[in-house]
């Protein structure tokens, strides 16, 4: 992928009505059921990025008939539990660490063997937390020193359910081994020290599978056969969550962002920013696929610092880049703790953020979990984004406060989870240029 970089720098106020992008991680899961169940599924709203096109690709080559009609459509000519085919190469799942987790919990039980790969950024990220439980359901997967991709997963093995407390909150680890119980003899339970997104349950439960789950709790038996249905995707919170702290800080700003995905265990972000000040109204609820939707408007308003509660944290993994820009522009500081997991990500995010809002003039001390934010008037510099898109995202916010320009470097990974995010960003007020 080549280099590809930006210049943000202070646009106007931000007004209008936005459409986001589909969700990420419930357009991976869509692509995945639909592909196991029994008959055709179509899914609406499908995220036309880079993650979600590599797992589709990868059902693809296990032998499942995918169409897609128009864009962010897809039409998935499910082969059931027991179709998939051997692949005849390595199954890249580019940048996805979600697609990589799952896909290898499901491919742990196949009777044939395959290899997961992903780009460079995927190939230095954790997997060995799903070796543990993976392997005493019975699977065989080999990685590379330190527990890195390539995954090579032994095919003809039998699985058998297991009873799990997983030592770190992850939706991710959950969602793995829940896939692999699909096939394995008897029940499989995971509990979870902290809550985490439900998306896989949920969307279990849409395709026909006898699914309990609760807050931080999931169990089901192996051997159920999934039914097709038809999928609408909601808009990405992650992705809106970019716009919702640009109109937070941005003096005369009003957003309306349409049909944004509400799942209660991702929208920790909103918590936050409220406790901060922000004034966010929620209208039009309802559901899409299963998943609490809503338009949310978004007004300018003076932020102040906050301690993040600790309960928050999981909720929001994928949403401190943004509230470490917000907490930049409120007043009084901002301590976060509990967020060791911001490590491990596509980069290190707390050191990542922690270098790139100093670079911008403030004092932020970093702690092995966290970090406390002292915020300040930002100026210009040059952001190194580690090709993490949601840093890149981030810094782009962060121009729109900025007294000079910001040059982030390296944000082609933004297409990953967020394509034409410039463009919509450059359409609602923001100051963002390719350089």
């Amino acid at each position: 992928m080549s280099k590809q970089n930006w210049v943000a720098r202070r646009g106007q106020a931000l007004n209008g009505t936005l459409e986001i992008p589909g969700d990420k991680s419930v357009s991976h899961r869509a692509i995945m059921l639909a592909a196991l169940a029994d008959g055709v599924s179509r899914i609406d709203g499908f995220l036309e990025g880079e993650d979600t096109r590599a797992t589709a690709a990868i059902f693809a080559q296990l032998g499942v008939r995918i169409e897609t009609p128009s864009p962010s459509q897809r039409i998935v000519h499910g082969v059931g539990v027991d179709g998939l085919k051997a692949p005849s190469a390595p199954l890249d799942c580019g940048n996805a660490g979600t697609g990589m987790r799952l896909i290898a919990g499901l491919l742990a039980a196949q009777p044939f063997d395959s290899t997961l790969v992903g780009d460079a950024s995927l190939s230095r990220r954790p997997m060995r937390r799903i070796f543990a439980p993976l392997g005493e359901m019975g699977a065989l997967i080999e990685a590379a020193e330190g527990g890195t991709p390539p995954l090579r997963i032994r095919g003809g093995q039998a699985l058998q359910g297991i009873d799990y407390a997983t030592p770190v909150a992850s939706a991710q680890v959950k969602s793995s081994i829940l896939l692999a119980g699909l096939y394995a003899q008897g029940e499989t339970s995971v509990h979870e020290p902290h809550p985490t997104r439900d998306y896989t349950e949920r969307m279990l439960s849409a395709f026909g599978i006898n699914i309990d789950f609760s807050p931080g709790e999931a169990s089901l038996r192996g051997g159920q056969r999934l039914h097709a249905t038809d999928i609408v995707v909601p808009a990405d919170f992650s992705s809106a969550a970019f716009f919702i702290t640009a109109a937070a800080i941005v003096p005369g700003s009003e957003l309306r962002l349409r049909a944004i995905g509400l799942n209660p265990r991702r929208v920790g972000l909103l918590s936050a920013l409220r406790l901060m000040g922000a004034d966010i109204v929620e209208q039009n609820h309802g559901y899409h696929g299963g998943e609490p939707i809503a338009d949310l408007i978004v007004r300018h308003a003076p932020l102040h610092g906050i301690d993040v509660p600790e309960e928050l944290v999981p909720d929001m993994i994928d949403e401190f880049p943004a509230l470490f820009v917000a907490a930049a522009c409120a007043e009084g500081e901002t301590v976060v703790r509990g967020a060791a997991e911001l490590r491990v990500k596509e980069s290190d995010r707390l050191a990542t953020m922690a270098a790139g809002l100093r670079e911008l003039g403030l004092r932020v001390d970093e702690t092995p979990d966290g970090a406390t934010i002292h915020p300040g008037a930002l100026h210009g510099g040059r952001i190194d984004s580690h090709g993490d898109h949601r840093i890149a995202m981030a810094f782009a916010v962060a121009g729109q406060r900025s007294e000079g320009e910001i040059a982030i470097d390296d944000v082609a990974n933004v297409a990953t989870s967020f394509p034409g995010f410039d463009t919509l960003a450059g359409n609602a007020g923001f100051g963002l240029r390719a350089a």
